[in-house]
């Protein structure tokens, strides 16, 4: 039988290990994340399941980290790329450490794209690859005011950009054989964010959110939102607000408003 590599970023819990765990039967793996113990474990289990796994420690949010695990994609031999590693960053933007900003922002916004620009040239040579990319349901929340939602200004910003990026290279790589998805769950029972979610009574768990990008691969979908029923009529309205600004924004002359006199 032949196996599939994937590159599985994040992969030592949470979101990345139930990927693994559900692609064990009939791919091989290349594990990245930060703790080589939990890596080491995972790997372990999957050895057993009948996988060849390769351990990669390495901390994405650092340029030596992002270097080495983009010199491991050049090779051209990963035809599924699962970018799964984040950081939350909850916080006051005034009480963000100037130094964290570039560390969250490298690992959010800037890995993602980084990876998937390694690994594209193998995968357009087979005519064959796959990249998800784990962003969140936060990336469409820059317009709510609800008091609930955590202080989430870098966030929210860094997986937008990430959601623009897969929708935009979906386009780019049509008919090309590559495909990509990016998976926007809302809160999961995992670690992520020092555990927040485990105890939230509706927190979808890793595993089913891992299967529902799965599922979501095959039905063919760029935007893959585990928890949302009526998923065509939420992104047809999207695309229909997305075009009606960009139709109705293109233009020589400000809108109207802007030439009112003033008032006195």
């Amino acid at each position: 039988m032949s196996r599939t590599l994937a590159l599985i970023t994040g992969s030592s819990s949470g979101i990345g290990a139930a990927y693994a765990r559900l692609l064990a039967a009939d791919h091989d793996f290349v594990l990245v994340a930060r703790r080589v113990d939990r890596l080491s474990e995972l790997a372990d289990e999957l050895r057993t399941a009948g996988a060849t796994v390769e351990v990669l420690p390495a901390d994405l949010a650092t340029q030596e980290g992002l270097a080495a695990v983009t010199k491991r994609l050049a090779v051209g031999d990963v035809r599924l790329l699962i970018s799964n590693a984040g950081v939350g960053g909850y916080a006051p933007l005034a009480d963000i450490d100037p130094d964290e900003i570039g560390r969250l922002l490298t690992l959010n916004a800037v890995a993602p794209v980084q990876l998937v620009r390694a690994a594209l040239p193998g995968m357009l040579a087979a005519g064959d690859g796959t990249v998800i990319t784990v962003a969140s349901l936060l990336a469409f929340s820059a317009g709510q005011t609800d008091p609930r939602m955590p202080l989430r200004t870098l966030y929210a910003a860094s997986k937008a950009a990430t959601v623009a990026f897969t929708r935009t290279l979906a386009h780019e790589l049509a008919d090309t054989g590559v495909r990509t998805q990016v998976v926007c769950p809302g809160l999961v029972a995992t670690e992520f964010n020092d555990g927040s979610g485990r105890d939230a009574p509706f927190a979808m768990t890793a595993e089913a959110v891992a299967q529902a990008g799965l599922a979501g691969l095959r039905l063919g979908e760029t935007i893959c939102v585990p928890g949302l029923e009526d998923r065509t009529a939420a992104l047809d309205a999207l695309l229909a607000a997305e075009t009606a600004l960009l139709a109705g924004g293109n233009r020589p002359n400000p809108a109207t408003r802007y030439s009112q006199p003033e008032a006195h």
